[in-house]
């Protein structure tokens, strides 16, 4: 049974008891992402989901990443488009370890200068590492073309330019305004107890401000188009997609279920015909995003130049 729980600073608890094992996750997802900042601060939120991880006034990064090492536990964390998440899974006994330090992340960040500057080469060199990877940079650009002009569009790794420009008083005015009890959302499933994760939760993340800054954004509309980047390798990627639900939408799930028939399994459309039956292609397969106020229903493949108009026909048909 899942038990949920609202505190007066807005934050939100919500947990599933799990009798039959002995480890407990537990994370904490922020209400904000990637599409929530502007054009001349992008890539902030995944920014700051980095430096979140190199010390706090009580800890050094190597501290964090040695402390839920010697738990056995694994620590981790991720920006998306709506939201950014941390979280951690450990042995129940670890619990109240686990939470002092995910909640030090999260409330006492150092932001140290220095960090700063070393981390953005980590982040340049992310951005470099996507430009490498083929099957990650053709997703990349049919968003940017798909959405083109709205902040869904937009990487969440930001680009170069914006990285490059961030300082600790924009990244701690950004923490300071986001990172707010009622932005959170608790979770923990595993062997717990509802009051014992409450009081660790109230004593961790209970000072937290409630404040929450009111966010207005469009619908996205899909701009339909064609984008080709040349690069030199050994295949063609194609992505092609269509808009696809949102996520209150009364037919999301048929449109998950949609997608596995399309292109989810081995025993797919797109996989049986385009690898089994022709061989056209290693890596085909269909994708589904769902967000707020908008969806895409992706596919994609990579195959020889020679075969990507044989692979969109073989696609659309």
């Amino acid at each position: 049974m899942i038990i949920r729980e609202q505190f007066d600073n807005g934050l939100r608890l919500l947990t599933e008891s799990m009798p039959d094992v002995r480890s407990v996750s537990f994370g904490a997802w922020l209400t904000r992402g990637s599409r929530h900042e502007s054009a001349a601060r992008s890539g902030i939120a995944h920014f700051v989901e980095h430096m979140l991880f190199k010390g706090t006034a009580r800890r050094t990064a190597e501290d964090i990443a040695q402390e839920i090492d010697s738990l056995g536990g694994q620590l981790d964390a991720f920006t998306a488009k709506e939201c950014a998440s941390y979280y951690v899974k450990v042995l129940d006994d670890h619990l109240p370890r686990a939470v002092d330090v995910l909640a030090d992340l999260l409330v006492h960040p150092a932001f140290d200068p220095g960090d700063i500057e070393r981390e953005k080469k980590v982040v340049l060199e992310e951005i470099k590492m996507v430009e490498d990877t083929p099957d990650d940079l053709v997703h990349e650009l049919f968003t940017q073309r798909f959405w083109s002009g709205h902040p869904l569009g937009r990487p969440i790794l930001g680009v170069p330019e914006t990285v490059t420009d961030l300082d600790a008083a924009t990244l701690r005015d950004y923490f300071g305004r986001v990172y707010t009890g009622g932005n959170l959302v608790i979770a923990a499933a595993g062997h717990v107890d509802h009051a014992a994760v409450r009081d660790l939760v109230t004593s961790a993340f209970g000072d937290l401000p409630s404040n929450v800054e009111e966010i207005t954004s469009t619908a996205p509309a899909s701009s339909p188009g064609l984008l080709i980047r040349d690069k030199p390798l050994e295949q063609c990627h194609v992505c092609l997609g269509v808009s696809g639900y949102p996520q209150a939408h009364v037919d999301r799930y048929i449109c998950y279920v949609l997608n596995i028939v399309l292109g989810g399994t081995m025993s797919s459309r797109l996989f049986q015909n385009i690898r089994e039956k022709r061989g056209l292609a290693y890596a085909v397969s269909s994708g589904f995003v769902s967000y707020r106020d908008g969806g895409a229903l992706t596919i994609y493949a990579g195959c020889d130049a020679d075969s990507v108009v044989e692979v969109v026909g073989l696609i659309m048909a």
